[in-house]
């Protein structure tokens, strides 16, 4: 059986700040995600975040973001609240808003296991990548424009995730085989 992914669901010092940052930068496709009041406040990088295609990042920079490191590829920028992100330059860019979400990011330090776990859960079709592993997820069931890339990383696991992707289903909070926490809702239930 194949279950719905639901929005990713963020903790938040302030949650209408983050809602705010977060429409101006996606516009329609912040829906993507849903912000509640943190348990607890940012300590470390986190374990799951957004890759958005960017014209520029000077709107997002206009908006709050910081940049925390550029490469050759990608830029990343930090969220209102020092939330990571990642802008790639948008190969079909348009006249919207200044961020368009294409993925959903998790790391892990043993990828390719999570995401064929994964992808039997949301009925998603694993490919390579760019290393080669099998470990990008496209077509999940409620993601299906966005790629889930779980990305190989060896940073200790020492806070619970304050972005948590959520399942369609029955209420409730899980934990996958690697520990990452998802929370379980069904649509008309409040989500924090």
């Amino acid at each position: 059986m194949t279950i719905t992914l639901g929005p990713l669901l963020v903790e938040a010092a302030d949650p209408a700040v983050m809602e705010s940052f977060w429409t101006g930068a996606l516009g329609a496709s912040a829906h993507l995600l849903k912000f509640r009041s943190e348990e607890r406040p940012k300590t470390v990088k986190n374990r799951v975040h957004l890759d958005l295609y960017v014209r520029d990042i000077a709107p997002l920079v206009d908006l709050g973001a910081r940049v925390l490191a550029e490469f050759p590829d990608w830029v990343t920028l930090a969220d209102v609240e020092g939330n990571e992100f990642c802008a790639f330059h948008d190969p079909q860019p348009d006249a919207g808003p200044p961020g368009r979400a294409f993925a959903v990011c998790t790391d892990s330090d043993r990828p390719e296991e999570l995401a064929a776990w994964w992808a039997e859960v949301v009925g998603a079709e694993v490919r390579a990548g760019p290393d080669g592993t099998p470990r990008w997820l496209y077509g999940a069931s409620g993601w299906e424009s966005l790629i889930w890339k779980f990305v190989r990383t060896d940073d200790e696991r020492v806070a619970p995730n304050r972005w948590q992707w959520t399942l369609r289903s029955s209420p409730g909070v899980r934990v996958d085989p690697q520990g990452n926490e998802f929370s379980v809702w069904s649509p008309g239930c409040p989500s924090g």
